[in-house]
């Protein structure tokens, strides 16, 4: 089970590492698509392969982004029910939908995804509209992003194993986004701020009654 578990720990180190970088994708789109409308007003020029390239960057942003969406429990989700139910039996309700949902579709969309990016990759095949860019870029993101998202899965998997059999701490806890050294200037802070307090209430014990 530990060596489970530290793949699960790569596996997350991966995803936050993707997740944490993937939200640049969204600024240069932004920044084209704010660059494409300059250049149009003012040069009176524009292309199809700036709006694309805006697309494109989207759908990169998004896909790779699900695997993070996963490890932080941010994906939709109704807990009117799940949430009143025992610790365990939302982890094993957690364990139903991975086995048998998530991982599933995931390993059904990289077998359907998989053979269209690597005929457009060999294709060679570009837009359809004028000044469009190749397509194979934006297909190769969904076999990338569902990669990201199912290895998640089996992260999570592992985790609520763990969890079950005594090995691992509780799944559900909050997941947290600081760093180590953010983490310790907390832990100082309130341990400087607990030291401040006993010094006060040492302090009033000590004054003289009036």
């Amino acid at each position: 089970m530990q060596a489970l578990l530290a793949l699960s720990r790569a596996i997350d180190r991966l995803n936050a590492f993707v997740g944490k970088y993937a939200i640049w994708l969204i600024f240069a789109s932004t920044f084209i698509s704010a660059a494409n409308a300059i250049i149009r007003k003012v040069f009176d020029y524009s292309s199809n392969g700036f709006l694309e390239v805006q697309w494109y960057l989207f759908a990169w942003s998004f896909l790779i982004a699900a695997g993070f969406t996963l490890l932080h429990r941010e994906h939709v989700r109704i807990d009117v029910v799940n949430s009143r139910l025992s610790k365990k039996t939302q982890v094993w309700i957690d364990i139903l939908g991975f086995t048998c949902f998530l991982l599933p579709l995931c390993i059904t969309i990289l077998y359907l995804s998989t053979p269209v990016f690597l005929q457009m990759y060999h294709s060679g095949e570009v837009s359809g509209n004028p000044g469009g860019l190749i397509r194979w870029p934006v297909w190769l993101a969904i076999p990338v992003g569902i990669t990201l998202l199912m290895l998640q899965g089996i992260s999570e998997l592992i985790k609520r194993i763990a969890f079950l059999t005594g090995d691992g701490p509780d799944p559900m806890g909050k997941i947290t986004d600081k760093s180590a050294e953010e983490e310790l200037a907390e832990a100082l802070r309130a341990e400087a701020e607990r030291k401040q307090v006993q010094e006060a209430a040492t302090t009033a014990a000590q004054a003289p009654q009036r």
